[in-house]
């Protein structure tokens, strides 16, 4: 089986702070124009997602393309072992040890965190969420909150909790289009209204909420999170909007590594060099055409929105675009 890369078939998630901004990005939201569409997830292998989360249930990304179409990425690591995966191996649970999504906030998110590492040691149906975003398109004046503001500790921070001012208590950064944020798990964080984003992730669905902006029906974890939560500013990568051609790594993290390749039509760009490791590919804007030496496949156009991986074993690999675009190259490190 020669390898090609991968397009898989997104899945959606109805989201109560949800809207219609993923159309632009390609995914079919269908017609009926009060539908809120919170979330697309373009590559996930979970065996099961949280109820109010994923919705419960399996998630299992399916190929849309060549000779794999119809299979799961679980069947595709399978049948194609090392060719697909090199190095690398599967999660915890034995799954793909990378999700992606991209998400459309048109009302806050809650103020959430993910289990710190000494909170999922302890706990072993908790897992780590280490998650990257990157900002597709905000609103004027659209926040993003990562952190807790300084002054704050377990017991001041859920003191406003119960008075309701957790606002106050978190830091608010300005959200820029092409801006990147790296939170590792354990920071409290949300994002903020008026704003799509492309993220990357560990393969985990455990979350606590703290706070839901006044919302109600939906389930807090207040007394999980106030002991997972790392109390004081985020300590991961950040980057402010790239304006010229050029490419930039964003993070490298034990999980993975963001580059951000920002083209033009006189651009061209070799991606993974390393055959020890799969990669995934992000459109976030404009299209890109993938090229190859390979006997699978010799050219293939990703219009924005659009999400692929490559397999290891596909080395010769570039990318090139006749106008402006932006994506995203993630190499996978573990789990």
């Amino acid at each position: 089986m020669n390898p090609y890369p991968l397009i898989f078939k997104p899945i959606l998630k109805d989201k109560v702070w949800g809207g219609r901004a993923l159309a632009s990005l390609g995914k079919d939201l269908g017609d009926d124009a009060s539908r809120a569409v919170g979330e697309s997830w373009e590559l996930v292998d979970l065996d099961a997602t949280s109820a109010d989360g994923g919705g419960g249930g399996v998630a299992r990304s399916v190929i849309l393309n060549g000779e794999m179409r119809g299979m799961t990425i679980r069947d595709a690591m399978l049948a194609m072992g090392r060719n697909l995966m090199g190095t690398v191996r599967p999660s915890k649970l034995g799954g793909f040890p990378l999700l992606v999504k991209f998400l459309d906030a048109q009302e806050n998110l809650s103020v959430q965190v993910h289990p710190s590492p000494e909170y999922a040691a302890s706990n072993p149906d908790a897992h780590l969420k280490t998650e990257s975003w990157y900002i597709v398109r905000a609103d004027p004046g659209a926040k993003i909150y990562k952190g807790v503001a300084p002054g704050y500790d377990a017991g001041s921070f859920s003191e406003a909790i119960r008075s309701g001012t957790v606002e106050d208590a978190m830091i608010a950064v300005d959200a820029r289009p092409g801006a990147f944020h790296h939170l590792p798990s354990g920071t409290c964080h949300a994002l903020g209204a008026g704003i799509v984003i492309a993220e990357i992730q560990m393969p985990s669905d455990t979350t606590f909420r703290v706070y839901d902006w006044g919302r109600t029906g939906r389930t807090l974890h207040i007394v999980e999170a106030v002991e997972c939560i790392d109390y004081g500013a985020c300590t991961g990568d950040s980057s402010e909007p790239m304006r010229e051609a050029g490419s930039r790594v964003l993070t490298e993290n034990p999980h993975y590594r963001i580059v951000e390749h920002r083209l033009n039509g006189a651009t061209r760009v070799q991606l993974h060099p390393d055959d020890a490791r799969p990669s995934v590919v992000v459109v976030t804007s404009g299209g890109i055409e993938l090229e190859s030496d390979s006997r699978a496949f010799a050219s293939m156009l990703l219009p924005a929105g659009s999400t692929a991986l490559l397999p290891a074993a596909l080395t010769d690999t570039s990318v090139r675009s006749r106008a402006d675009a932006t994506l995203l190259e993630v190499e996978i490190r573990g789990n």
